[in-house]
């Protein structure tokens, strides 16, 4: 059985970091390619970073490019967001999803085969 499990989420001030966590257990080491989302309350769900099953790639959307950092540690199967310079306006709920085979868009849901829950990500002004 497939778990993907988020944490790290909080309150920060703007200007802050703060990392979030997505372990995955149930899949070979190597076989999930894996993203980052986040929505806010009122909008759609937004595709930001993605990073492949071997940690080689990686992509960002222009809302955070330059200041969120995904990474795998390939030991133990946890993806990582690095989020720096948090400003308000990151405030959502940040999630993560694995795909074991890649198909269409990194930056649509239906792309994905496993959800982990959502963590909130507060930054205040």
């Amino acid at each position: 059985q497939v778990h993907v499990v988020v944490s790290g989420g909080g309150l920060v001030q703007a200007g802050g970091s703060l990392r979030l966590s997505c372990a995955v257990s149930g899949l070979a080491d190597d076989a999930s390619n894996m993203g980052w989302f986040r929505q806010a309350p009122g909008t759609e769900p937004e595709a930001i970073a993605y990073i492949t099953s071997d940690g080689r790639y990686t992509f960002y959307a222009d809302s955070v490019e330059g200041r969120f950092t995904a990474s795998k540690d390939n030991a133990k199967t946890t993806f990582y967001l690095q989020m720096n310079d948090l400003k308000p306006a990151d405030t959502a709920i940040y999630s993560c999803a694995a795909r074991i085979r890649v198909r269409g868009s990194w930056k649509e849901k239906p792309n994905y085969d496993y959800w982990g829950q959502g963590t909130q990500v507060t930054v205040s002004s």
